[in-house]
């Protein structure tokens, strides 16, 4: 009995320890999201059944491949370069974006968490990386962008002046027409207050003093006057209306649109 004791006890001291040199590596396996090891050559040397899942079967073997064979043409060479300055660098290395061909046989966006795998004296060896799939959000942001140039462009063409305001009745947006009217550039016209151009006492419009309460509680149009830069006063035709939030309704500004009365000469 006191033999087993003792065999037992010797066989619990050499059990690892969670700072044993010798602990179990993490099951990557466990893990939802998509892991890679590349070493400093950036050849894959390990991949979870999540990387595997994705990866599309008519490129052959994951584990052994470079992670450039993977990417957009368009990228390889810019990665590739990337990461062997990396390597040489000893830095910690940054969350990147990179398209990857899938098992859905298009490239899709991934976002790259990334952390410096070392040898024991502390040089670099390669990276892990866990990788977030951010296609719909990159498209959505590509088209958003679209939208606010194609909406940009869309107001530079405008022959009338526009002035957008926050429903503080702050500048925050106007087009070129609206610089030639007033005599100020759109750097001087952002974070003015409308009142600045349109002083109340200049502005009856449809039978109202056209303050800014009123623009922010329903659309108006009438005759007013702009105050220019020069101190110049222009008469003018104007429409407003309230901007309204697409989701909650509430009102986030006003829309003003100014045409010169001589133009209707």
């Amino acid at each position: 009995m006191k033999e087993k004791s003792r065999s037992a006890s010797i066989a619990a001291a050499r059990r690892p320890t969670l700072n044993d040199a010798r602990r179990p590596t993490l099951n990557i396996d466990h893990l939802p999201l998509p892991y890679v090891e590349i070493d400093a050559r950036g050849i894959i040397t390990r991949a979870n059944r999540a990387t595997l899942a994705l990866h599309h079967p008519d490129q052959g073997e994951l584990i052994g491949r470079s992670g450039w064979d993977l990417m957009a043409i368009d990228e390889k060479d810019r990665s590739s370069a990337a990461f062997l300055a990396l390597m040489a660098s000893d830095e910690e290395p940054p969350v990147i974006c990179r398209s990857i061909f899938d098992r859905s046989g298009r490239f899709r966006t991934y976002e790259m968490h990334r952390t410096m795998i070392r040898t024991s004296g502390g040089k670099p060896a390669g990276i892990r990386m866990i990788c977030v799939d951010v296609t719909e959000r990159k498209n959505a942001l590509e088209e958003a962008q679209r939208a606010c140039q194609w909406l940009e462009s869309a107001t530079r063409s405008l022959a009338d002046a526009m002035i957008l305001t926050d429903a503080l009745g702050v500048i925050r947006s106007v087009n070129p027409a609206a610089e030639r009217l007033s005599g100020w550039s759109a750097d001087e016209l952002m974070g003015m207050a409308i009142d600045e151009i349109l002083p109340v006492q200049a502005r009856p419009c449809s039978g109202s003093v056209l303050d800014l309460e009123v623009m922010l509680q329903l659309p108006l149009s009438g005759a007013a006057t702009v105050m220019t830069r020069e101190g110049y006063q222009v008469k003018v035709q104007i429409s407003t209306s309230p901007i309204l939030d697409k989701n909650t309704g509430s009102v986030s500004g006003v829309a003003a649109i100014l045409r010169r009365a001589d133009s209707f000469a």
